[in-house]
């Protein structure tokens, strides 16, 4: 029987890259994203499908019910400030798609993989799941509550043969983070490599992006049969940031 995925913020970034490296492993994916048109370019490049929806919208995931063997929990957005400036709906919005949103997916997808006596939930939290930064309050947070609730996931979900686990990446190489490389370079009179060096990557001991499909890699395994013994962790992908 051919097993489902759902993986949220799949149109584009590391969400595409998950998406394609789990169709690559023979799974259905359903691409989540608010973005129609991506959702439903990727859905079809995979052979899968598309679900359209704003997940910050979680009165409407409630009642939800999903039939996924796999669930990703990748939607998520930034936004910087100090924490006396930052706009609290912006604190709230955060908060509801990367971590309201989570909790109620993985609770729609519990009994099914419970059914099945098998699921796999995987968290894309990140470094930040796992250090600080100043500025990035909502995020930081957000990431912090997202791990706590993929170890309590595991917990409950082992005697039912699931998973939940977090993939903790550094700085990856999408378009929103070449955007902001571009960005930086413009404000600061650099070259856009020292801005990655310089900038981004000061706590990392590897000065390099990584790349989406690494991380798409990382997802395959945890998905797998071969990860049935690992839940509850937290996979930094990091170029040694948090070795530190």
């Amino acid at each position: 029987m051919t097993r489902k995925a759902l993986v949220t913020g799949g149109g584009s970034g590391i969400g595409a890259a998950i998406a394609r490296r789990l169709a690559t492993d023979g799974l259905h994916v359903v691409v989540a994203d608010r973005d129609r048109g991506a959702a439903e370019a990727l859905a079809a490049e995979v052979g899968g499908e598309a679900w359209v929806a704003d997940l910050s919208d979680t009165a409407a995931l409630e009642d939800l019910r999903l039939d996924c063997d796999v669930l990703v929990n990748n939607a998520g957005i930034q936004r910087v400030a100090p924490i006396h400036e930052l706009d609290p709906e912006d604190f709230r919005l955060i908060h509801r798609l990367m971590l309201e949103s989570p909790f109620l997916l993985v609770r729609a997808a519990l009994p099914h993989m419970y059914a099945r006596g098998w699921g796999r939930v995987i968290n894309v939290s990140s470094a930040h799941g796992l250090r600080a930064s100043e500025f990035k309050v909502a995020y930081v947070s957000a990431k912090h509550g997202l791990e706590g609730l993929s170890k309590v996931t595991a917990l409950e979900g082992a005697p039912h043969g699931v998973t939940s686990n977090c993939i903790n990446p550094g700085y990856v190489r999408t378009p929103l983070v070449e955007k902001q490389i571009a960005d930086q370079a413009s404000t600061h009179g650099i070259p856009e490599d020292e801005v990655i060096e310089k900038v981004m990557l000061t706590r990392s001991a590897i000065k390099a992006l990584i790349e989406p499909g690494d991380v798409g890699a990382l997802a395959g395994f945890l998905a797998s049969d071969a990860a049935g013994m690992v839940t509850g962790a937290s996979y930094a992908m990091d170029g040694g940031w948090t070795a530190q």
